[in-house]
């Protein structure tokens, strides 16, 4: 078995009195995408930042595609591809020019060539003579993703990868990332969103207050956490609560869902304890996410 593109080990991250990482374990196989689900505030952007070296870890250890960060920190981010959250492009040059710098960046033998493949990946060939300021949102984030893939990384961090975007221009990210995966690249992509995690994810981390406290594929997290079906019960306030505390009496894992309660495992309940008003729909991340992090998902 190849050892971890990327392997963090009691990561601790302080910023004053705020513990951002607390205590992280994470290994990342070679090959896989892995999402990195948690809320704000989780302590996601601040581990990406503890793997690009624009953070230093105050205690544990970090090794990534085999070299130890942060002595070795140069040697591994030549061979990584990083999209950012914020968009950092230069507006005053080409979409072209852009990456042309990057790769040069990178000492890439055939820089015309890697700047070809990139803009055809991202679907932005049409474009690459149009200053950056003339570009929609959509096509900044697709050319912030190319900036990143120009070199051909071994392994690609993305941190919120779609984070502002409208869903059809997020769905238009979503594919490219798809192929990205598809082509065997070892992704490590943070986000918030449940749908992003569920449709690119190989494995999911959810995370937060800075430490990882579940880890698996999407389904089986689902039924681990909650089960095969899940019934919604809109009702009154004393109603609800009535509700939830007969079926938490049953052994039965509630959350709160807007104006409603979600009963997870409600395969699992007893007659009349759903009551037939109930909505029955199959059990989803969404409900782990909600019950693992108390955070409303998105």
């Amino acid at each position: 078995m190849s050892a971890p593109a990327i392997r963090l080990k009691q990561v601790v991250k302080t910023f004053g009195p705020i513990t951002a990482v607390d205590g992280l374990d994470l290994e990342v196989p070679t090959g896989i995408c892995l999402g990195l689900l948690g809320p704000n505030g989780a302590g996601k952007s601040t581990t990406m930042r503890l793997l690009t070296g624009q953070a230093i870890a105050d205690s544990g250890s970090i090794d990534v595609l085999g070299h130890s960060l942060p002595s070795d920190g140069k040697r591994a981010r030549a061979e990584m591809g990083v999209v950012p959250q914020l968009d950092n492009l230069d507006v005053d040059v080409t979409v072209e020019e852009n990456l042309a710098v990057f790769a040069r960046l990178y000492r890439v033998a055939d820089v015309p060539d890697a700047v070809d493949r990139a803009l055809e990946l991202a679907r932005l060939t049409d474009r690459r003579r149009d200053r950056v300021d003339e570009l929609s949102g959509g096509m900044r984030r697709r050319l912030l993703l190319a900036r990143g893939l120009v070199h051909e990384p071994r392994l690609v961090l993305l941190d919120e990868p779609t984070v502002g975007l409208d869903p059809q221009i997020r769905t238009q990210l979503w594919s490219l990332i798809d192929e990205l995966r598809g082509q065997g690249v070892t992704i490590l992509m943070s986000t918030h969103y449940i749908e992003e995690a569920e449709r690119l994810a190989d494995e999911v981390a959810v995370m937060t207050a800075g430490s990882i406290i579940a880890r698996g594929r999407p389904a089986d997290l689902v039924l681990e956490h909650a089960g095969r079906e899940t019934a919604e019960i809109y009702a009154a306030p004393a109603a609800l609560a009535e509700h939830r505390e007969r079926a938490e009496a049953a052994g039965l894992r509630v959350r709160p869902a807007g104006p409603a309660i979600a009963v997870m495992g409600a395969e699992r309940a007893t007659d009349g304890l759903i009551p037939e008003s109930a909505v029955r729909r199959a059990a989803s991340l969404e409900d782990v996410f909600v019950l693992l992090t108390g955070e409303e998902a998105e």
